[in-house]
């Protein structure tokens, strides 16, 4: 989680919120979430566990670049 708001701190495309799983059951539910953390970017493939800095970022580039599958 602290990752993630530095991240948002050093760039103003980037924002980041922590969700508390116990108070927002809907939600942990559509990720999801059986265990803390659970890191979702941009709705993609959640990533369990804590991670280092450059796994982070990787997740965080992989989310940002767009899906080249599908019709042209």
């Amino acid at each position: 989680m602290l990752l993630a708001y530095a991240f948002a701190l050093e760039n103003r495309n980037v924002t980041a919120e922590a969700i508390e799983a116990q108070e927002f059951m809907d939600l942990a539910r559509a990720h999801r979430v059986m265990g803390v953390p659970r890191t979702v970017v941009n709705g993609k493939e959640p990533v369990d566990g804590a991670m280092p800095e450059t796994a982070f970022l990787e997740s965080v580039l992989a989310a940002a670049t767009p899906d080249t599958e599908g019709p042209p």
